[in-house]
């Protein structure tokens, strides 16, 4: 989404999200409602908490674990976050080296470098960490 790279999502990087997907005459207005839903300016960690709170009563979080379940083979509800980093940086929507900083600033791995992925889906799905 960040179409710019600059660690932050604005009007434009929502403008040029949106043409890719198609959408091309997105009003100014339409673009400045969302903008302002953020307590300030929107980077990696605040976009996750408003998608999270943007997806709280959906049951997307079974969704988001299978995947993460994939790369978990022995079930033990973490993978190691240097294998997600590499993931997340060579396949699909390519993460940016800052992105994944951002993310592991926001749910850092353990001191073996391991990602609790559960308490990342449970943040991504129901907006607050799980004490």
């Amino acid at each position: 989404m960040d179409q710019n790279r600059d660690g932050f999502i604005d009007k434009e990087d929502l403008r040029d999200t949106f043409a890719a997907l198609g959408r091309i005459n997105v009003k100014n207005e339409e673009l400045e409602a969302m903008v302002k839903e953020a307590p300030g300016p929107i980077n990696f960690t605040v976009f996750l908490t408003m998608f999270g709170e943007k997806l709280k009563g959906t049951d997307p979080e079974e969704t988001i674990l299978h995947a993460f379940k994939v790369f978990d083979t022995e079930g033990k509800g973490f993978v190691k976050a240097d294998f997600i980093k590499e993931k997340l940086m060579t396949q699909a929507d390519r993460f940016s080296e800052e992105e994944v900083k951002q993310m592991f600033a926001a749910f850092p791995p353990d001191v073996c470098g391991n990602l609790d992925y559960r308490n990342l889906c449970y943040v991504i799905t129901h907006g607050e960490e799980k004490d």
